[in-house]
Protein backbone atom coordinates (compact mmCIF):
# COMPACT_ATOMS: atom_id res chain seq x y z
CA UNK A 1 0.00 0.00 0.00
CA UNK A 2 1.19 3.12 -0.91
CA UNK A 3 2.54 5.16 2.25
CA UNK A 4 1.37 8.26 1.99
CA UNK A 5 -1.78 10.44 0.47
CA UNK A 6 -1.34 11.81 -3.32
CA UNK A 7 -0.46 15.39 -3.94
CA UNK A 8 -3.10 17.31 -4.80
CA UNK A 9 -4.59 17.81 -8.03
CA UNK A 10 -6.26 20.89 -9.05
CA UNK A 11 -10.17 21.35 -8.59
CA UNK A 12 -11.95 20.04 -11.42
CA UNK A 13 -9.43 17.46 -12.74
CA UNK A 14 -11.16 14.66 -14.23
CA UNK A 15 -10.87 11.08 -12.87
CA UNK A 16 -11.87 8.18 -15.17
CA UNK A 17 -11.31 4.46 -16.15
CA UNK A 18 -11.28 3.15 -19.49
CA UNK A 19 -12.45 0.28 -21.68
CA UNK A 20 -13.19 -0.92 -25.10
CA UNK A 21 -16.13 -2.33 -26.88
CA UNK A 22 -14.44 -5.18 -29.01
CA UNK A 23 -12.79 -5.66 -24.76
CA UNK A 24 -15.77 -6.28 -22.77
CA UNK A 25 -18.89 -6.01 -24.67
CA UNK A 26 -19.76 -9.80 -25.52
CA UNK A 27 -23.20 -9.94 -27.65
CA UNK A 28 -21.40 -10.65 -30.70
CA UNK A 29 -24.40 -11.95 -32.24
CA UNK A 30 -26.27 -8.79 -31.80
CA UNK A 31 -23.81 -6.92 -34.46
CA UNK A 32 -21.74 -7.28 -37.35
CA UNK A 33 -18.75 -9.02 -37.12
CA UNK A 34 -15.19 -7.06 -37.56
CA UNK A 35 -11.63 -7.89 -38.43
CA UNK A 36 -11.26 -9.07 -35.01
CA UNK A 37 -13.80 -11.86 -35.02
CA UNK A 38 -12.12 -13.07 -38.21
CA UNK A 39 -8.99 -12.78 -36.65
CA UNK A 40 -9.80 -15.13 -33.84
CA UNK A 41 -11.40 -17.21 -35.57
CA UNK A 42 -8.31 -18.78 -36.78
CA UNK A 43 -5.71 -20.91 -35.14
CA UNK A 44 -2.94 -19.78 -33.72
CA UNK A 45 -3.96 -16.22 -33.70
CA UNK A 46 -4.58 -15.57 -29.98
CA UNK A 47 -2.40 -17.41 -27.68
CA UNK A 48 -5.27 -19.29 -25.50
CA UNK A 49 -7.46 -19.95 -28.31
CA UNK A 50 -10.46 -17.80 -26.91
CA UNK A 51 -12.59 -15.08 -28.75
CA UNK A 52 -14.51 -11.79 -27.79
CA UNK A 53 -17.63 -13.62 -28.14
CA UNK A 54 -18.95 -13.25 -24.72
CA UNK A 55 -16.02 -11.48 -23.02
CA UNK A 56 -17.44 -9.32 -20.01
CA UNK A 57 -20.90 -10.06 -21.43
CA UNK A 58 -21.23 -5.98 -21.00
CA UNK A 59 -23.72 -5.33 -23.05
CA UNK A 60 -26.07 -7.20 -20.84
CA UNK A 61 -24.77 -6.33 -17.41
CA UNK A 62 -23.92 -2.69 -18.45
CA UNK A 63 -25.70 -1.30 -15.02
CA UNK A 64 -23.28 -3.01 -12.97
CA UNK A 65 -20.51 -2.21 -14.57
CA UNK A 66 -21.45 1.79 -14.69
CA UNK A 67 -23.06 1.16 -10.61
CA UNK A 68 -19.10 0.26 -10.48
CA UNK A 69 -17.67 3.48 -11.85
CA UNK A 70 -20.20 5.71 -9.61
CA UNK A 71 -18.95 3.85 -6.18
CA UNK A 72 -15.23 4.07 -7.37
CA UNK A 73 -15.83 8.00 -7.26
CA UNK A 74 -14.52 8.48 -10.96
CA UNK A 75 -15.84 11.88 -12.91
CA UNK A 76 -15.88 9.92 -16.30
CA UNK A 77 -16.16 6.61 -17.63
CA UNK A 78 -14.32 6.23 -21.40
CA UNK A 79 -15.75 3.39 -23.63
CA UNK A 80 -15.66 2.82 -27.41
CA UNK A 81 -18.41 1.97 -29.22
CA UNK A 82 -18.38 -0.83 -32.09
CA UNK A 83 -18.50 0.00 -35.16
CA UNK A 84 -20.00 -2.93 -36.42
CA UNK A 85 -22.40 -2.42 -33.78
CA UNK A 86 -24.21 0.51 -35.02
CA UNK A 87 -23.45 0.01 -38.42
CA UNK A 88 -23.42 -3.96 -39.22
CA UNK A 89 -21.84 -3.61 -42.71
CA UNK A 90 -19.59 -0.20 -42.16
CA UNK A 91 -22.05 1.75 -43.61
CA UNK A 92 -25.98 2.02 -44.69
CA UNK A 93 -28.54 0.78 -42.41
CA UNK A 94 -28.28 1.41 -39.20
CA UNK A 95 -29.04 -1.20 -36.39
CA UNK A 96 -30.99 0.47 -34.29
CA UNK A 97 -30.85 -2.37 -31.92
CA UNK A 98 -26.96 -1.37 -31.41
CA UNK A 99 -27.91 2.31 -31.12
CA UNK A 100 -29.98 2.00 -28.14
CA UNK A 101 -27.43 0.04 -25.93
CA UNK A 102 -25.22 2.87 -26.36
CA UNK A 103 -28.37 5.58 -25.43
CA UNK A 104 -29.36 2.95 -21.94
CA UNK A 105 -25.35 3.49 -21.39
CA UNK A 106 -25.06 7.12 -21.51
CA UNK A 107 -28.46 7.69 -20.09
CA UNK A 108 -26.99 4.86 -17.15
CA UNK A 109 -23.54 6.80 -16.77
CA UNK A 110 -25.38 10.17 -16.56
CA UNK A 111 -28.00 9.11 -14.19
CA UNK A 112 -24.77 8.30 -12.16
CA UNK A 113 -23.52 11.30 -12.24
CA UNK A 114 -20.33 9.97 -14.61
CA UNK A 115 -19.65 11.92 -17.78
CA UNK A 116 -19.56 9.49 -20.54
CA UNK A 117 -16.49 10.03 -22.73
CA UNK A 118 -16.98 7.20 -26.00
CA UNK A 119 -14.08 7.03 -28.22
CA UNK A 120 -15.32 5.94 -31.94
CA UNK A 121 -12.85 3.51 -33.09
CA UNK A 122 -10.75 0.96 -30.98
CA UNK A 123 -9.72 -1.52 -33.57
CA UNK A 124 -12.95 -3.52 -34.54
CA UNK A 125 -13.33 -2.23 -38.24
CA UNK A 126 -16.44 -4.40 -39.67
CA UNK A 127 -15.50 -7.38 -41.79
CA UNK A 128 -17.23 -5.26 -44.66
CA UNK A 129 -15.16 -2.61 -44.70
CA UNK A 130 -12.12 -4.43 -44.55
CA UNK A 131 -13.04 -6.58 -47.36
CA UNK A 132 -13.76 -3.52 -49.26
CA UNK A 133 -9.99 -2.40 -48.71
CA UNK A 134 -9.77 -1.41 -45.11
CA UNK A 135 -7.86 1.20 -43.65
CA UNK A 136 -5.31 0.95 -46.72
CA UNK A 137 -8.52 2.40 -48.56
CA UNK A 138 -9.56 5.76 -49.01
CA UNK A 139 -13.17 5.37 -48.79
CA UNK A 140 -12.71 3.92 -45.90
CA UNK A 141 -12.03 7.52 -43.86
CA UNK A 142 -15.43 8.67 -45.63
CA UNK A 143 -16.94 5.77 -44.57
CA UNK A 144 -16.06 6.10 -40.92
CA UNK A 145 -17.00 9.99 -40.94
CA UNK A 146 -20.54 9.14 -41.87
CA UNK A 147 -20.45 6.10 -38.84
CA UNK A 148 -19.28 9.04 -36.44
CA UNK A 149 -21.95 11.41 -37.65
CA UNK A 150 -24.92 8.43 -36.92
CA UNK A 151 -23.61 8.11 -33.83
CA UNK A 152 -23.44 11.98 -32.66
CA UNK A 153 -26.44 12.29 -33.78
CA UNK A 154 -28.06 9.85 -31.32
CA UNK A 155 -25.73 10.45 -28.63
CA UNK A 156 -24.71 14.13 -29.21
CA UNK A 157 -27.40 15.86 -26.62
CA UNK A 158 -25.79 13.95 -23.58
CA UNK A 159 -22.25 13.70 -24.85
CA UNK A 160 -19.98 16.79 -24.23
CA UNK A 161 -16.41 15.14 -24.85
CA UNK A 162 -15.39 13.07 -28.26
CA UNK A 163 -12.30 10.89 -28.80
CA UNK A 164 -11.91 9.73 -32.52
CA UNK A 165 -9.29 7.46 -32.78
CA UNK A 166 -7.60 4.81 -29.96
CA UNK A 167 -3.60 3.95 -30.59
CA UNK A 168 -3.76 4.65 -34.40
CA UNK A 169 0.07 3.73 -34.14
CA UNK A 170 -0.80 0.22 -32.45
CA UNK A 171 -3.36 -0.47 -35.35
CA UNK A 172 -0.91 0.21 -38.07
CA UNK A 173 2.02 -1.44 -36.73
CA UNK A 174 1.24 -4.65 -35.13
CA UNK A 175 -2.47 -5.18 -37.18
CA UNK A 176 -1.21 -3.71 -40.57
CA UNK A 177 2.67 -4.12 -40.79
CA UNK A 178 3.75 -7.30 -38.64
CA UNK A 179 0.14 -8.91 -38.23
CA UNK A 180 0.49 -9.78 -34.67
CA UNK A 181 -2.96 -8.43 -34.48
CA UNK A 182 -6.34 -8.21 -36.77
CA UNK A 183 -6.45 -7.67 -39.62
CA UNK A 184 -3.39 -9.57 -39.62
CA UNK A 185 -1.28 -8.22 -42.68
CA UNK A 186 2.73 -7.88 -43.29
CA UNK A 187 2.82 -5.19 -44.97
CA UNK A 188 6.22 -3.38 -43.68
CA UNK A 189 6.60 0.50 -44.64
CA UNK A 190 3.09 -0.37 -47.07
CA UNK A 191 1.04 -0.26 -44.27
CA UNK A 192 1.91 3.55 -44.08
CA UNK A 193 -1.47 4.40 -46.12
CA UNK A 194 -3.28 2.67 -43.44
CA UNK A 195 -2.16 5.12 -41.00
CA UNK A 196 -2.87 7.96 -43.16
CA UNK A 197 -6.25 7.10 -43.58
CA UNK A 198 -7.13 6.37 -40.11
CA UNK A 199 -5.52 10.34 -39.32
CA UNK A 200 -8.30 11.23 -42.61
CA UNK A 201 -10.82 9.22 -41.02
CA UNK A 202 -9.76 11.49 -38.09
CA UNK A 203 -10.10 14.60 -39.44
CA UNK A 204 -13.24 14.18 -41.86
CA UNK A 205 -14.91 12.60 -38.20
CA UNK A 206 -13.85 15.67 -36.47
CA UNK A 207 -15.75 17.64 -38.84
CA UNK A 208 -18.82 15.56 -38.37
CA UNK A 209 -18.77 15.66 -34.49
CA UNK A 210 -18.26 19.65 -35.06
CA UNK A 211 -21.19 19.89 -37.24
CA UNK A 212 -23.20 18.06 -35.03
CA UNK A 213 -22.32 20.81 -31.98
CA UNK A 214 -19.69 18.22 -29.95
CA UNK A 215 -18.13 21.11 -28.13
CA UNK A 216 -15.37 19.01 -27.35
CA UNK A 217 -13.52 16.62 -29.72
CA UNK A 218 -9.70 14.49 -29.06
CA UNK A 219 -7.81 12.09 -29.81
CA UNK A 220 -6.37 8.82 -27.46
CA UNK A 221 -2.59 8.01 -28.82
CA UNK A 222 -0.30 6.25 -27.68
CA UNK A 223 3.07 7.42 -26.85
CA UNK A 224 6.48 6.72 -24.73
CA UNK A 225 10.01 7.66 -24.04
CA UNK A 226 12.56 5.79 -26.53
CA UNK A 227 15.83 5.03 -25.17
CA UNK A 228 18.54 4.39 -27.39
CA UNK A 229 20.50 0.88 -25.94
CA UNK A 230 23.64 2.78 -26.55
CA UNK A 231 25.63 5.84 -27.53
CA UNK A 232 26.91 4.51 -30.74
CA UNK A 233 25.59 6.42 -33.78
CA UNK A 234 23.56 2.96 -35.00
CA UNK A 235 21.42 2.69 -31.86
CA UNK A 236 20.92 6.42 -31.83
CA UNK A 237 19.64 6.11 -35.70
CA UNK A 238 17.50 3.36 -34.92
CA UNK A 239 15.92 4.76 -31.81
CA UNK A 240 15.04 8.00 -33.79
CA UNK A 241 13.84 6.38 -36.18
CA UNK A 242 11.69 4.01 -34.06
CA UNK A 243 11.07 7.42 -32.14
CA UNK A 244 9.08 8.87 -35.80
CA UNK A 245 7.02 6.07 -36.50
CA UNK A 246 5.54 5.56 -32.71
CA UNK A 247 5.36 9.08 -31.72
CA UNK A 248 5.59 11.28 -34.47
CA UNK A 249 4.20 9.98 -37.14
CA UNK A 250 0.17 10.65 -36.01
CA UNK A 251 1.16 13.40 -33.40
CA UNK A 252 2.97 15.87 -36.16
CA UNK A 253 0.34 15.65 -38.75
CA UNK A 254 -2.32 16.56 -35.58
CA UNK A 255 -0.05 18.97 -34.30
CA UNK A 256 2.10 20.65 -36.95
CA UNK A 257 0.40 20.21 -40.06
CA UNK A 258 3.22 18.18 -41.55
CA UNK A 259 4.12 14.55 -41.88
CA UNK A 260 7.99 13.98 -40.72
CA UNK A 261 10.38 14.25 -43.62
CA UNK A 262 11.06 10.44 -43.23
CA UNK A 263 7.53 9.41 -43.34
CA UNK A 264 6.28 12.35 -46.02
CA UNK A 265 8.62 10.94 -48.15
CA UNK A 266 7.65 7.33 -48.52
CA UNK A 267 3.74 8.51 -48.19
CA UNK A 268 4.02 10.68 -51.07
CA UNK A 269 3.71 7.80 -53.51
CA UNK A 270 1.01 6.81 -51.81
CA UNK A 271 -1.23 9.70 -51.54
CA UNK A 272 -1.90 12.37 -54.51
CA UNK A 273 -2.53 15.52 -52.74
CA UNK A 274 -0.78 15.17 -49.25
CA UNK A 275 -1.10 19.04 -48.61
CA UNK A 276 -4.85 19.17 -49.24
CA UNK A 277 -5.24 15.71 -46.83
CA UNK A 278 -3.28 17.58 -43.96
CA UNK A 279 -5.29 20.13 -43.84
CA UNK A 280 -7.99 18.19 -42.64
CA UNK A 281 -6.09 15.94 -40.48
CA UNK A 282 -4.78 19.27 -38.65
CA UNK A 283 -8.50 20.61 -37.60
CA UNK A 284 -8.23 21.96 -34.03
CA UNK A 285 -8.60 19.91 -31.33
CA UNK A 286 -9.40 20.29 -27.42
CA UNK A 287 -7.86 17.53 -26.08
CA UNK A 288 -5.04 15.69 -26.72
CA UNK A 289 -4.94 12.38 -25.13
CA UNK A 290 -1.85 10.29 -24.34
CA UNK A 291 -1.65 6.71 -23.63
CA UNK A 292 1.36 5.50 -21.58
CA UNK A 293 2.41 2.26 -20.27
CA UNK A 294 6.63 1.87 -20.76
CA UNK A 295 9.35 3.72 -22.84
CA UNK A 296 10.91 1.47 -25.39
CA UNK A 297 14.72 1.03 -25.89
CA UNK A 298 15.70 0.85 -29.44
CA UNK A 299 19.15 -0.22 -31.12
CA UNK A 300 20.43 -0.97 -34.39
CA UNK A 301 18.57 -4.06 -36.47
CA UNK A 302 20.47 -7.50 -35.66
CA UNK A 303 19.76 -10.78 -37.64
CA UNK A 304 18.15 -12.66 -35.09
CA UNK A 305 15.98 -10.29 -32.84
CA UNK A 306 15.07 -11.38 -29.72
CA UNK A 307 11.19 -10.44 -28.69
CA UNK A 308 10.81 -8.47 -26.36
CA UNK A 309 7.99 -8.64 -24.06
CA UNK A 310 6.43 -11.61 -26.29
CA UNK A 311 6.69 -9.03 -29.29
CA UNK A 312 9.18 -10.99 -31.94
CA UNK A 313 9.67 -7.72 -35.09
CA UNK A 314 10.39 -8.70 -38.31
CA UNK A 315 14.76 -8.92 -39.01
CA UNK A 316 14.07 -6.81 -42.19
CA UNK A 317 13.29 -3.56 -39.87
CA UNK A 318 15.53 -0.67 -39.54
CA UNK A 319 15.64 -0.92 -35.65
CA UNK A 320 15.41 -3.82 -32.97
CA UNK A 321 13.83 -3.93 -29.63
CA UNK A 322 15.88 -4.37 -26.28
CA UNK A 323 14.97 -5.15 -22.99
CA UNK A 324 15.17 -2.22 -20.68
CA UNK A 325 16.61 -3.78 -17.10
CA UNK A 326 16.40 -2.41 -13.49
CA UNK A 327 12.48 -1.90 -13.33
CA UNK A 328 10.17 -3.87 -11.79
CA UNK A 329 7.95 -5.25 -14.67
CA UNK A 330 4.61 -6.17 -14.25
CA UNK A 331 2.39 -9.95 -15.06
CA UNK A 332 2.94 -8.63 -18.87
CA UNK A 333 7.04 -8.42 -18.73
CA UNK A 334 6.30 -4.44 -19.39
CA UNK A 335 8.80 -2.54 -17.05
CA UNK A 336 7.44 -0.12 -14.81
CA UNK A 337 8.97 3.41 -15.46
CA UNK A 338 6.40 6.39 -13.44
CA UNK A 339 9.36 8.66 -14.63
CA UNK A 340 8.87 7.89 -18.38
CA UNK A 341 5.45 9.30 -17.90
CA UNK A 342 7.00 12.76 -16.69
CA UNK A 343 9.85 12.54 -19.37
CA UNK A 344 7.11 11.85 -22.15
CA UNK A 345 5.09 14.96 -21.11
CA UNK A 346 7.54 17.25 -21.03
CA UNK A 347 8.84 16.08 -24.51
CA UNK A 348 5.54 16.63 -26.13
CA UNK A 349 5.36 20.43 -24.55
CA UNK A 350 8.89 20.98 -26.21
CA UNK A 351 8.03 19.45 -29.33
CA UNK A 352 4.62 21.12 -29.83
CA UNK A 353 4.56 24.27 -27.88
CA UNK A 354 1.10 26.37 -27.80
CA UNK A 355 -0.37 24.27 -30.65
CA UNK A 356 -0.23 20.76 -28.23
CA UNK A 357 -3.72 21.36 -26.62
CA UNK A 358 -4.65 20.75 -22.89
CA UNK A 359 -3.55 16.90 -22.49
CA UNK A 360 -5.68 13.64 -20.75
CA UNK A 361 -3.83 10.94 -19.86
CA UNK A 362 -6.70 8.67 -21.34
CA UNK A 363 -4.87 5.08 -20.59
CA UNK A 364 -2.73 4.22 -17.93
CA UNK A 365 -2.66 0.82 -15.90
CA UNK A 366 -0.78 -2.47 -16.20
CA UNK A 367 -1.24 -6.02 -16.26
CA UNK A 368 -1.16 -8.04 -12.61
CA UNK A 369 -3.38 -10.75 -11.95
CA UNK A 370 -4.00 -10.96 -7.89
CA UNK A 371 -6.95 -9.71 -6.01
CA UNK A 372 -4.57 -7.72 -3.74
CA UNK A 373 -3.16 -6.63 -6.54
CA UNK A 374 -0.28 -4.24 -4.63
CA UNK A 375 1.85 -4.08 -7.45
CA UNK A 376 -0.78 -2.44 -9.00
CA UNK A 377 -1.33 -0.01 -6.32
CA UNK A 378 2.62 1.01 -6.71
CA UNK A 379 2.10 1.14 -10.33
CA UNK A 380 -0.78 3.72 -10.28
CA UNK A 381 0.55 5.60 -7.26
CA UNK A 382 3.82 6.04 -8.92
CA UNK A 383 2.69 7.42 -12.07
CA UNK A 384 -0.18 9.98 -10.40
CA UNK A 385 2.93 11.09 -8.83
CA UNK A 386 5.12 11.36 -12.09
CA UNK A 387 1.79 12.87 -13.18
CA UNK A 388 1.66 15.76 -10.76
CA UNK A 389 5.78 16.04 -11.55
CA UNK A 390 4.94 16.88 -15.34
CA UNK A 391 1.85 19.39 -14.16
CA UNK A 392 4.20 21.13 -11.63
CA UNK A 393 6.77 21.78 -14.38
CA UNK A 394 4.04 23.70 -16.79
CA UNK A 395 2.27 20.77 -18.41
CA UNK A 396 -1.33 21.25 -18.95
CA UNK A 397 -2.85 18.11 -17.99
CA UNK A 398 -6.79 17.76 -17.25
CA UNK A 399 -7.75 14.36 -16.46
CA UNK A 400 -6.41 11.11 -15.56
CA UNK A 401 -8.09 7.60 -16.84
CA UNK A 402 -6.97 4.27 -15.60
CA UNK A 403 -6.97 1.24 -18.06
CA UNK A 404 -8.91 -0.48 -17.14
CA UNK A 405 -12.06 -0.80 -14.97
CA UNK A 406 -12.37 -4.39 -16.01
CA UNK A 407 -10.54 -7.36 -16.80
CA UNK A 408 -11.19 -8.06 -20.89
CA UNK A 409 -9.95 -9.85 -23.49
CA UNK A 410 -6.57 -8.58 -24.37
CA UNK A 411 -6.43 -8.76 -27.92
CA UNK A 412 -3.88 -11.53 -29.28
CA UNK A 413 -2.68 -12.41 -25.52
CA UNK A 414 -6.78 -13.44 -25.02
CA UNK A 415 -7.63 -13.46 -21.60
CA UNK A 416 -4.11 -14.33 -20.07
CA UNK A 417 -3.54 -10.48 -18.91
CA UNK A 418 -5.60 -8.57 -16.66
CA UNK A 419 -5.81 -5.14 -16.20
CA UNK A 420 -8.64 -4.45 -14.38
CA UNK A 421 -9.40 -2.87 -11.35
CA UNK A 422 -11.91 -5.36 -11.00
CA UNK A 423 -11.54 -8.70 -11.54
CA UNK A 424 -13.72 -10.81 -13.60
CA UNK A 425 -14.56 -14.32 -12.93
CA UNK A 426 -15.22 -15.31 -17.05
CA UNK A 427 -17.08 -18.79 -16.19
CA UNK A 428 -19.84 -16.67 -14.08
CA UNK A 429 -18.91 -13.08 -15.01
CA UNK A 430 -19.20 -12.13 -11.14
CA UNK A 431 -17.10 -8.86 -10.43
CA UNK A 432 -14.90 -8.46 -7.88
CA UNK A 433 -13.44 -5.31 -7.00
CA UNK A 434 -9.60 -5.46 -6.33
CA UNK A 435 -7.61 -3.88 -3.75
CA UNK A 436 -6.25 -0.97 -5.84
CA UNK A 437 -9.81 -0.08 -6.52
CA UNK A 438 -10.56 0.33 -3.33
CA UNK A 439 -7.22 2.06 -3.06
CA UNK A 440 -7.60 4.56 -5.49
CA UNK A 441 -11.56 5.43 -4.29
CA UNK A 442 -10.09 6.20 -1.09
CA UNK A 443 -7.45 8.42 -2.87
CA UNK A 444 -10.42 9.95 -5.30
CA UNK A 445 -12.56 10.67 -1.90
CA UNK A 446 -9.14 12.55 -0.41
CA UNK A 447 -8.87 14.58 -3.71
CA UNK A 448 -12.72 15.75 -3.42
CA UNK A 449 -11.80 16.36 0.16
Amino acid sequence: MAASPLPRFPRGFLWGVSTSAHQIEGAADERGPSVWDAFTALPGNVKDGTTAAVACDHVRRYREDVALVRDLGAGAYRFSVSWPRVLPTGSGAVSERGLDFYDRLVDELCAAGVRPVPTLFHWDTPLAVEEAGGWLARATAERFAEYAAVVAARLGDRVTTWLTLNEPAEHTLLGHAIGRHAPGRQLLFDALPAAHHQLLGHGLAVAALRAAGAPEVGIANSHGPTWPASDAPEDREAAGFYDTLLNWLFADPLLLGRYPDAVAELLSAHVPDLAADLKVIAAPLDRYGVNYYQPTKVGAPVAHPTPVSGLALPPRLPFSLREITGYPVTDFGWPVVPEGLTELLLTLRERYGDRLPPVVVTENGCSCEELDDQDRIAFLDGHLRALHRAMARGVDVRGYFVWSLLDNFEWAEGYGQRFGLVHVDYATQHRTPRSSYHWLRSALANQRG
